[in-house]
């Protein structure tokens, strides 16, 4: 038998028997389907319907409301609408570049630990591995909440580390600027600075790292157990050092997972709520796009608040999109693996059985024997 023929033996799935869809399964289905219209398709629907319902305009006004002509005149109440349209899209956009900086700390962050995590749990067998998997899958059972409410108790003025946490000085990211070489060995500075922790824009990062961090480990750790240590121990056996063997190997063969973590771990980072609002302190300076959702509708700014929502929305239906791509990448990769995987093991067996048959004709038979 070729090998060809016992490739496709090795691989081709048995073809499982065909059942006939019964009453109960049909009806299971239709269920399936009815819960997912009401509890997803409609609710999005719906932040859509109702952040349009007053035109395209009203929505674009939200983010960018209309500047007054040079020659307009405007009467005392125009000028306070005008202002309070301008303050509130201010503060909107704040909230957004929040978000988008959060996210741009957190998600590598969480990449770095995830892959760490995985390297280590699915190649090394040590002790406090079970309690490592535990601490990982920690914030999946913690409500944010209360998540948030730890890090106060830890940082806040009577915390564990309170009178460290509440003097600590750390500059501000966003105010870097440029101060030349002039009586300064380094040419940037940072403006501003903040003291403290709890209620500035660091206690946002730190909880909606704790909040995510798992989902780029629990993305990688099932995918890396299922591979195998061979081909890195192969790479490292024909003379590959450790970073050749992690980018070139490692990295290429987990690709898809990992992107699958990060796509999860940017949407929740963007989505979350519970942590964020404990440690911001509802300080407008720190609302995030979920807490400015929420000011907008306790102020009864049902357009702003429907107009900010669609943010999310937009961002929810992305990540579907995105990750059911990935999926599909994903599932080609591992079927590609096992096809070379049976490729080589059929290989191998050929290789054995010439072996064995080279072996035998070395041997002499026993007629040719001297007594």
């Amino acid at each position: 038998m070729s090998s060809a023929s016992i490739l496709q033996t090795a691989v081709k799935p048995a073809a499982a028997p065909k059942a006939k869809r019964s009453l109960v399964g049909r009806l299971l289905v239709a269920v399936a389907v009815l819960f997912l219209a009401l509890f997803i398709v409609l609710p999005v629907a719906n932040v859509f319907t109702q952040a349009l319902a007053n035109g395209f305009a009203a929505y674009w006004h939200v983010f960018f409301p209309p500047p007054p002509g040079p020659a307009t005149h405007l009467t005392f109440f125009e000028k306070h609408r005008l202002l309070a349209a301008t303050d509130q899209a201010e503060r909107t956009w704040s909230a957004i570049r929040m978000s988008c900086g959060v996210a741009a700390i957190v998600v590598p962050l969480n990449i770095v630990f995830g892959l760490a995590a995985a390297w280590a749990i699915t190649k090394f067998r040590f002790r406090g591995r079970v309690l490592l998997l535990s601490l990982i899958d920690l914030p999946f059972s913690i409500s944010p909440v209360i998540a948030g409410l730890i890090f106060v108790l830890w940082f806040g003025r009577g915390g564990i580390f309170g009178d460290w946490g509440t003097n600590v000085t750390w500059p501000d990211p966003t105010s870097l600027t440029w101060q030349g070489f002039s009586g300064h060995w380094w040419p940037f500075t940072f403006a501003n600075s903040y003291t403290g922790i709890i209620f500035t824009p660091l206690a946002i990062v730190i909880a909606t790292a704790f909040v995510t961090f798992p989902f780029v480990a629990r993305s990688l750790i099932p995918l890396m157990d299922t591979q195998g240590s061979d081909e890195e121990l192969a790479a490292l056996s024909l003379g590959a050092s450790g970073w050749r063997t992690f980018w070139k190997v490692t990295v290429p063969n987990i690709r898809w997972g990992l992107l699958y973590g990060a796509i999860l771990c940017t949407a929740r980072t963007f989505g979350e709520f519970g942590a964020v609002s404990v440690v911001s302190g509802h300080i407008d300076s720190n609302d995030t796009i979920p807490l400015r959702v929420e000011k907008l509708w306790d102020g009864y700014n049902m357009q702003g608040a429907f107009a900010v929502s669609t943010l999310l929305a937009l961002l929810a239906v992305v990540t579907l999109v995105i990750k059911a791509a990935v999926e599909f990448k994903t599932k080609q990769a591992e079927a590609a693996a096992t096809a070379a995987s049976a490729v080589n093991e059929v290989k191998l067996d050929e290789h054995r059985s010439s072996s064995d048959q080279q072996e035998l004709r070395l041997v002499p038979s026993a007629e040719g024997r001297e007594p």
